[in-house]
């Protein structure tokens, strides 16, 4: 390899941890949702959950992108039924 190669695939990854950094600094802190409240989601990026490893009511998290495309937390209950039935 060359140098100016090597240079290049510094610089990428030089820049891409930087975006990353960034995207990280504008996500809003969580907040909790209350039934009836409005959500503007335009994109669900993920779904954090315990499902699989509780039974009952559990906290989940949904971070999502508005319609301005900016990033947004919120918590809720959910109920939880992956663990429910382990004995049988």
């Amino acid at each position: 390899m060359t140098f100016k190669t090597l240079a290049r695939i510094g610089l990428v990854a030089i820049f891409g941890l930087g975006t990353l950094g960034a995207y990280a600094d504008s996500i809003a802190p969580i907040q909790d949702y209350h039934y009836g409240q409005h959500l503007d989601v335009k994109k669900v990026v993920a779904i954090h959950d315990h499902n699989a490893t509780a039974c009952g009511v559990v906290v989940a998290e949904m971070d999502y992108l508005d319609s301005k495309g900016q990033p947004h937390s919120v918590q809720y209950e959910n109920y939880a039924t992956g663990a429910c039935h382990d004995g049988g």
